[in-house]
């Protein structure tokens, strides 16, 4: 976990991609997250990219240059030629951290590549993407007591925090086919629901549905059965960071979520963002990470110094809405809240150690999902479900619309970035998604 800063980290780095230098832009050299993409429209395969400016590196096509001669193997021209990332994913964090450095290279004002690269980019305006990895086992995970809290009052006002909470990190086993990329739609679920009132549930479209603002963990290369994680080795297991929306219908979810957890009240739909950040473009922006001294510690095994020092990432996190009334009328989507990923009681690296403690076997391209990242003002709430107060208190947009959950038509668009004084402002662009009429049943 022990963060090392490098050249590729220097905030005095620009770019011959000059959309790359502007100081607002997602993608500075400094930053150069994966994707996969390919020509918007077109028959093309997918490829994996680099983010840069406003555009795409297509890896393949600079590969073919010559750009990566010193990672040259057959282990590595099957990663850049692969239509995902997860053999790349599973080259370990010395081959990740060199092709960065060799894109890092590559990119910037002066180098030699220049021209010929020219050639290897494509507008991201231009471009349509896939899920960057193939997901094989997704885990969501439960780590913002603000957001714990808060619903645990709204389901059980007595007694609102369950004693395991402080003790160990909560997540469910969820459904990784149901994973899209950004600009996911989806029809309203059906499923059970027991409105107040009635004795007996009823089947139907859920009534309550709701937004959860997460980050999403990809694995990189993973664990043997029986074999564990230590929390000091965890982050060189983490690829990187991406943006996750886990929607929610919370009428199903009072209804079936006891004893087991949630069922279909989650498993309809869930949205990643197109752009994986890396832990080590993460590292000028890694705080330290606390526990309050009145709530229990970690147990050993999930506690470091390293941890202590600098486990917890600084990553800004915001939340709109664009209604369907606002995008005929050319509005801008409106700002319903705005967090960060500091605020997390559990961190990533504890996620992944406490993920494999039981021998559990984590692989590349597996996905972890942090919870709803509410922070402990109101205005950080992370769902709808706090910022509405159960529904009871609904939100009066700039138009005059209200809500109180998500009205079919509706958008929710999510950003992330991280910034700090002497260190240029990296991204994660955004993940948006919009909720459908349900269809007949």
């Amino acid at each position: 976990m022990t963060i090392t800063l490098n050249e590729t980290h220097d905030a005095a780095l620009r770019s011959w991609v000059t959309s790359a230098n502007t100081g607002s832009t997602d993608f500075p050299v400094q930053n150069l997250p994966y994707g996969v993409f390919k020509r918007k429209g077109s028959s093309e395969h997918f490829n994996i990219g680099v983010a840069i400016g406003d555009q795409i590196l297509d890896l393949a096509e600079a590969h073919r240059l010559g750009i990566f001669s010193e990672l040259d193997s057959k282990a590595f021209e099957h990663a850049i030629f692969s239509d995902s990332l997860n053999a790349l994913m599973n080259l370990g964090h010395a081959t990740w951290s060199a092709l960065r450095l060799a894109l890092s290279n590559a990119l910037r004002e002066g180098a030699t590549q220049q021209d010929a690269l020219q050639a290897c980019l494509l507008p991201q305006l231009d471009a349509e993407y896939a899920l960057p990895a193939q997901i094989g086992d997704y885990t969501d995970f439960y780590t913002s007591v603000h957001h714990a809290t808060a619903v645990g009052k709204l389901f059980r006002p007595d007694n609102p925090l369950l004693p395991n909470y402080k003790w160990v990190p909560i997540g469910y086993h969820g459904r990784s086919s149901s994973i899209g990329i950004s600009g996911q739609t989806f029809h309203r679920p059906v499923g059970q629901t027991m409105p107040p009132g009635l004795s007996e549930p009823v089947v139907g479209p859920a009534k309550r549905m709701d937004y959860e603002m997460e980050i999403g963990i990809f694995i990189g290369n993973g664990n043997a059965l029986g074999e564990r994680i230590g929390i000091e080795d965890a982050e060189q297991h983490v690829f990187g960071l991406c943006l996750l929306n886990d929607w929610s219908a919370r009428d199903m979810q009072a209804w079936e979520y006891q004893p087991l957890g949630p069922f279909l009240a989650k498993n309809f739909a869930s949205t990643i963002s197109p752009w994986v950040v890396t832990i080590e473009a993460l590292a000028p922006y890694r705080k330290g990470w606390t526990r309050d001294a009145a709530d229990p510690q970690p147990l050993p095994y999930l506690e470091s110094a390293d941890l202590r020092d600098s486990g917890a990432f600084d990553i800004q996190l915001e939340v709109l809405l664009q209604t369907d009334t606002m995008r005929k009328e050319g509005s801008a989507p409106q700002r319903l809240s705005l967090s960060n990923f500091r605020h997390s009681y559990w961190t990533v690296s504890q996620l992944v150690t406490h993920h494999t403690v039981n021998g559990c076997n984590l692989r590349a391209g597996d996905l972890l999902g942090s919870g709803t990242q509410s922070g402990p003002l109101p205005e950080e709430a992370g769902s709808l479900l706090e910022l509405s107060e159960g529904g009871k208190k609904p939100i009066v947009l700039s138009n005059g619309e209200q809500r109180v959950f998500i009205a079919d038509g509706d958008s929710i668009i999510m950003r992330g970035w991280a910034q700090k004084d002497g260190a240029p402002r990296i991204g994660f662009g955004e993940v948006s998604g919009t909720l459908l009429p349900a269809l007949a049943i």
